[in-house]
């Protein structure tokens, strides 16, 4: 296969690209590593209600997925924030009233996150979209780089963005091997989510709202350490999603894990809260596509992010990045993802 342009990472980030070219008449492939498309994006469904795993908020201002949502014709909720916030120190006494939810005024999508990604994925060509397609090496000869996939089939392109996470990227065999500058730029790059997993427990009422709490809760004990609502946009399913701070190697054990999890929501929020009716765990440190080794930490500080010199210019440039952590003003933020994709397109469009 030939192409003009090769999008390597068919998450947000990538979909927007092809999106992008496409609305532009541009010749394009994108491969996504995995079974499905959408990255970092993961909606799971239960009962009705859409609950995301992977991110789940934006902001108002942020004007690149507002744009999107308005031209989709999706609608935007309000995160839940109404009462007060929950405190577990680090001996598990629990505390109330000393705050309010502190993600007040942040925005969700009715659905779940995957109806944007749906549709940026359903107005691409079937014959443009290649999953299980994960590239292993990418060589540059000539005027052209030739793409390796696991399957052993070959792409050909004028130009490679890499719209995934540039630990990831850096796995790939560059032939000739990138400079050193390049490389050790790309291991430094903190994945955001990367070592952080979170779960979802879904319930038939809001019994914390009715308790007069946001379902907003802090702890220093464990194993979530910050717990939010996360229910559907109206008349349930009710839903408490929460962080999960404990390191990867304490996160193995499945059901213990479940059950660590279930007992601090009792300690937090009652006995009710101890039985959900959906308990869901989506550990991304453990997703190949998303973590490295270097990544086993979960980030509880936001990194600077941004586009460092020592990756641009590459092979005569032709090969960019264009994934979320490369954004310079909303690195780490779905709107990072599609601020990454409009800054490859300007260097794609600029020749």
């Amino acid at each position: 296969m030939r192409t003009g342009t090769l999008i390597v990472g068919g998450g947000l980030a990538g979909l927007s690209l092809a999106d992008a070219l496409q609305a532009r008449g541009q010749d394009f492939i994108l491969v996504e590593a995995r079974a499905r498309l959408g990255g970092r994006i993961l909606t799971e469904r239960h009962a009705g209600g859409s609950f995301d795993l992977g991110p789940a908020w934006f902001w108002p201002g942020q004007t690149r997925i507002a744009a999107l949502v308005d031209r989709f014709g999706l609608e935007v909720f309000e995160q839940f924030a109404d009462g007060i916030l929950t405190f577990e120190n680090d001996r598990g006494e629990v505390q109330r009233g000393r705050g309010f939810a502190s993600m007040q005024g942040s925005l969700r999508l009715r659905g779940g996150l995957d109806r944007l990604t749906d549709a940026l994925s359903d107005g691409l060509p079937e014959d443009r979209k290649h999953l299980n397609a994960e590239v292993t090496a990418l060589k540059q000869s000539g005027g052209s780089i030739h793409a390796t996939l696991g399957n052993a089939k070959t792409i050909v392109a004028d130009h490679v963005v890499l719209a995934l996470p540039p630990r990831v990227a850096a796995r790939i065999d560059f032939q000739p091997a990138l400079p050193e500058s390049a490389i050790r730029s790309m291991c430094a790059i903190a994945t955001w989510m990367a070592g952080q997993a979170k779960a979802v427990a879904v319930y038939d009422r809001p019994f914390w709202r009715d308790a007069g709490l946001s379902g907003n809760a802090m702890s220093q004990t464990g194993p979530m350490v910050e717990i939010h609502d996360a229910s559907a946009a109206d008349n349930g399913p009710y839903a408490l999603f929460g962080f999960i701070g404990v390191p990867p190697a304490a996160r193995l054990n499945e059901t213990a894990l479940h059950r660590q999890l279930t007992a601090q929501l009792g300690r937090l929020f009652g006995a009710e809260a101890a039985q959900p009716v959906h308990l869901a765990v989506k550990d991304w440190a453990f997703d190949p596509h998303t973590a490295t080794e270097a990544d086993g930490a979960p980030l509880f500080v936001h990194p600077e992010y941004g586009l460092p010199p020592s990756l641009t210019n590459l092979w005569d440039n032709r090969l960019h990045f264009g994934g979320t952590e490369v954004a310079r003003l909303f690195g780490g933020y779905i709107e990072g993802a599609l601020e990454a994709a409009e800054s490859a397109l300007a260097h794609l469009t600029s020749e």
